[in-house]
């Protein structure tokens, strides 16, 4: 296992443990919470539970799309989905125990697709179809991004 899996599958969580769910970020509308619950979408997209058939992204910018997944450049503040609206999502779990539980049960079936089928690609709407190392690469650099909009630096 390799030090962004280890981090994803046993330091995330944690690291959401010790956060104020109402707090405010240094960027973004989000709060903990909501950041949270959004995380859980990131998960779900890239374990495929939630399936997209378009990448909105040219098919000729994938592979640089892609070779910034695999970089140690972070993502920026700010940056822009242009699939969420510009104010966040209302929260679905009112108790964010529960909240946090959801993100957990995502992470756990991210590594349990993956573990059952090594080859396996999922389309993502951005980045392209993505194998295991392409996901676990965004999937750590999207948790970063929202970490240090916490105050929490890795």
């Amino acid at each position: 296992m390799n030090a962004k899996e280890k981090f994803l599958r046993f330091e995330f969580i944690p690291h959401l443990k010790n956060l104020d769910p109402q707090a405010k970020g240094s960027w973004g509308k989000m709060n903990v919470h909501q950041m949270v619950e959004h995380m859980s979408y990131a998960f779900r997209l890239a374990n495929g539970r939630i399936q997209v058939e378009k990448i909105l992204t040219p098919e000729d910018k994938i592979p640089r799309m892609q070779a910034f997944v695999l970089s140690e450049n972070p993502f920026k503040e700010n940056t822009p989905n242009a699939l969420l609206p510009d104010d966040p999502i209302p929260i679905v779990h009112p108790d964010y125990a529960d909240a946090l539980g959801e993100l957990e049960n995502e992470i756990t079936e991210f590594f349990r697709v993956y573990d059952v089928q090594e080859n396996l690609k999922i389309r993502n709407p951005f980045f392209g179809d993505l194998d295991r190392e392409l996901n676990v690469s965004l999937l750590y650099k999207h948790a970063l991004h929202h970490l240090r909009q916490f105050g929490i630096e890795i």
